[in-house]
């Protein structure tokens, strides 16, 4: 006998919420029945999935790999039902976008009118949110594709290519680096740096691809956001990296902010980003994800 897909949703809610009240009421059905699908499961895999503790639960092993598989296999078939309601008509239908936060206000102002125009039946729902989560959010499911950017160690998770996001540098307009001119990689130090916040790709993207070792935290200033970053250039507090999409944007439209090229590198071109659309390997809307990309594709 196999879990059927109900008990396999109680279980993913009842590890959500944490309490059998909780995902009984996300569920929408009564709590004695929420818990009789979970016993019945327990009983057909033949292992306690949850520890009952004073109203609260505690995934066992065997619960948090369930759990695991269930994400799965609710994705999978979500995947299904979405593919046969859109059979034959592309990008139709609810489709749920994550982007980045250093993308999602550059990019998709200019894009996302003409991808409407192209596909008029579909439903976009946009989250944005650091990569980690995004691609959590994919494998869970909780996700069609994520607009994010490369490198990125991402097992499970097949992409489809945007284009190429030049890095350049911020530096206030009376620093020496302000100066006309490409600037040597060299030449910029770690304890010049404002960085974004950990967790932004953005940050060990650019560092890794100007060959700069990551300060401490103690050492440096850390920002929440790109428009948070430029002020802080624009107020004397050293030298930053931004995104070319941000600056073509208007983000560092600031007369104490000057913006300046990177000299080419060893293999001819710029210190760069490849933005892509990532997919779950597998899911049945790779297809719609790859016609996404091509419809935000970079000038």
């Amino acid at each position: 006998m196999l879990p059927t897909l109900r008990q396999l949703q109680y279980l993913k809610l009842l590890a959500e919420h944490g309490s059998f009240s909780r995902a009984a009421e996300a569920a929408h059905v009564s709590q004695p029945a929420l818990s009789a699908g979970v016993q019945e499961l327990e009983r057909i895999l033949g292992a306690p999935v949850v520890e009952r503790a004073r109203g609260n639960v505690i995934m066992t092993a065997v619960g948090a790999e369930a759990v695991r598989r269930a994400e799965d296999v609710l994705a999978r078939t979500e995947d299904l039902v979405e593919a046969a309601k859109n059979a034959g008509r592309p990008l139709s239908g609810r489709f749920r976008l994550g982007v980045i936060p250093t993308v999602a206000p550059f990019l998709l102002p200019a894009k996302l009118p003409h991808v409407k125009a192209a596909y008029p039946n579909l439903k976009l729902f946009i989250r944005e949110d650091l990569t980690p989560r995004l691609i959590a959010a994919l494998k869970s499911g909780q996700l069609d594709a994520a607009v994010i950017a490369l490198p990125y160690d991402a097992p499970g998770v097949a992409h489809a290519r945007i284009g190429d996001d030049e890095i350049l540098a911020a530096a206030p307009r009376d620093h020496p680096l302000a100066a006309p001119g490409p600037i040597r990689p060299g030449s910029l130090k770690a304890e010049d740096l404002i960085l974004l916040e950990d967790g932004h790709c953005l940050r060990d993207q650019a560092l890794a691809a100007l060959e700069i070792e990551a300060p401490r935290g103690d050492d440096v200033f850390a920002a929440t956001s790109l428009h948070t970053l430029v002020q802080m250039v624009g107020s004397g507090l050293g030298v930053s990296f931004l995104p070319k999409m941000a600056v073509q944007a208007g983000l560092a439209d600031n007369p104490s902010v000057a913006v300046r090229a990177f000299e080419p590198q060893s293999d001819g071109a710029p210190p760069h980003r490849e933005i892509v659309v990532a997919w779950r390997s597998g899911s049945s809307r790779a297809a719609e994800a790859k016609l996404l990309a091509e419809a935000l594709k970079l000038d």
